[in-house]
């Protein structure tokens, strides 16, 4: 399966993005809203500049404290950042996740930003998947196809 084919079945894949001074304060009230787990940042150019993630957000209490939310994302977001083709294989994208142990990847054709897949669509993809595979399997056996 393609990354593409997950977009497809995807309800929606809009693309939320925030500058790298956004605050942290704002960053957090943005995946709430949207309930997603990761903000892709991008320059003013509109290029692929990090990503920020609830993780690192949470990772970064200890050492800013109170004074976290104040923070521009461009101190916190991850860089570079490990992004996927849609013509990327969903398999090979799940092996590269798990190794790295992030759960959100960015999708980028032609250098040009066109989505994010999270662990939990490459999750779906693959279940639904096997679930097709077992029920060819079981047609096959009981000499229905």
């Amino acid at each position: 399966m393609l990354v593409t084919q997950i977009f497809r079945q995807k309800k929606a894949h809009r693309i939320v993005t925030i500058g790298p001074e956004t605050t942290v304060a704002e960053a957090a009230n943005i995946l709430k809203e949207e309930h997603i787990g990761a903000l892709m940042v991008t320059g003013d150019d509109g290029a692929l500049a990090g990503i920020i993630s609830e993780r690192d957000i949470v990772r970064a209490i200890p050492e800013y404290g109170g004074e976290l939310f104040d923070l521009a994302v461009g101190r916190l977001m991850t860089r570079p950042v490990v992004t996927c083709s849609p013509k990327g294989l969903v398999h090979q994208i799940m092996k590269t996740m798990t190794a790295n142990h992030f759960r959100h990847m960015p999708v980028l054709e032609d250098g040009k930003l066109i989505g994010m897949i999270s662990i939990g669509d490459v999750v779906k993809s693959r279940v639904d998947e096997l679930e097709d595979e077992e029920a060819h399997m079981r047609n096959f056996i009981a000499g229905v196809e």
